[in-house]
């Protein structure tokens, strides 16, 4: 789950081939991110462990600011906005870490695919977006799909589930708070804001369940953060490089990694509902991603991470 650029201006012609590594490379970095996260959970405190992933994320976020241009990258009129999309993603990111401690790390990278369709439900209330009938059939459909992943009944509630569910939800109201964001701010400046204000508010947690890291685990928060924030900077990269119905499919590779990085690591196989499910909340996510990039109809983002903002054009999300 990564943020889409949001300030439609032109650009040159497309590279499709680097989109598409680039977007590739993002999904595996996310994986390791992932991966890592529910290792260290398994010895530190969740507030711990979602500390350092910001904390080390800083420095790709300030890669970020350099290649786009610098201080003018950081100006911004809108710190109550910044502040609400930290907190809210930053739930999602918590909620998330401690899914994957509780479940397979491919079981709750499935349910996370979940966003979109709490996206697109939360945009009419929120936003006050027009959801045509093709796109609440893709929200359904999408719905069913996890459903079938969960199986919610009297006996069967996982506790695992239900956590990831709830990340999900975080992740559509800070990728909502984005959008809002995004018609003034550049997609830098809410990457660089977010990463800052959520290392800050993390910190809070430290008193409450720190245990003082040894040398191999302080390298492996740091990869950790690192590899967050390249993800970041790499999907960024991706959505300045190619169109999004484009790259936005491969996004769902981080899917497979994640798949074969479980079998590999704790030997988890997905059981067969979840494919199912994950199969079809991924197909209705690309109906809905196909059809916001054709309702857009708006020339691609600069391949400059730092864009001028435009204050007109729908936000794209994958």
């Amino acid at each position: 789950m990564e943020q889409v650029p949001t300030q439609p201006t032109a650009q040159p012609p497309e590279n499709v081939r680097l989109g598409i590594l680039s977007m590739l490379l993002a999904m595996v970095l996310m994986t390791i991110m992932n991966a890592l996260a529910k290792i260290l959970a398994e010895r530190y405190s969740l507030g711990e462990v979602t500390f350092f992933r910001n904390l080390f994320a800083l420095l790709p976020a300030v890669a970020m600011v350099v290649a786009g241009g610098g201080r003018r990258c950081l100006h911004t009129e809108h710190w109550p906005g910044h502040l609400w999309r930290a907190i809210v993603g930053l739930a999602s990111m918590v909620l998330l870490f401690w899914a994957y401690h509780l479940m397979p790390l491919a079981n709750a990278v499935a349910i996370s695919y979940s966003a979109p369709l709490f996206l697109t439900a939360l945009s009419v209330p929120l936003l006050g977006e027009r959801v045509g009938p093709f796109r609440w059939g893709a929200v359904v459909v999408g719905f069913a799909g996890v459903l079938i992943m969960v199986r919610p009944g009297p006996d069967m509630v996982d506790r695992g589930a239900m956590v990831a569910l709830t990340a999900a939800v975080c992740y559509a109201l800070a990728m909502i708070a984005m959008r809002q964001l995004g018609r003034t701010e550049k997609p830098v400046t809410t990457v660089f804001y977010f990463t800052v204000i959520s290392t800050l508010l993390s910190a809070l947690a430290l008193p409450f369940g720190w245990t003082t890291p040894d040398a191999w685990s302080l390298v492996l928060m740091a990869a950790m953060g690192i590899a967050g924030g390249g993800a970041q900077y790499f999907s960024t990269r991706a959505y300045s490089l190619a169109r999004a119905v484009v790259v936005g499919p491969f996004s769902y590779a981080s899917l497979i990694y994640a798949t074969i990085l479980g079998w590999l690591v704790w030997g988890d196989v997905p059981a067969p509902h979840v494919l199912i499910g994950a199969t079809v909340v991924i197909g209705s996510g690309l109906l809905i991603l196909y059809r916001e990039t054709r309702r857009a109809a708006v020339p691609r983002p600069e391949a400059d991470l730092c864009p001028k903002p435009q204050t007109t054009g729908p936000a794209r999300t994958a």
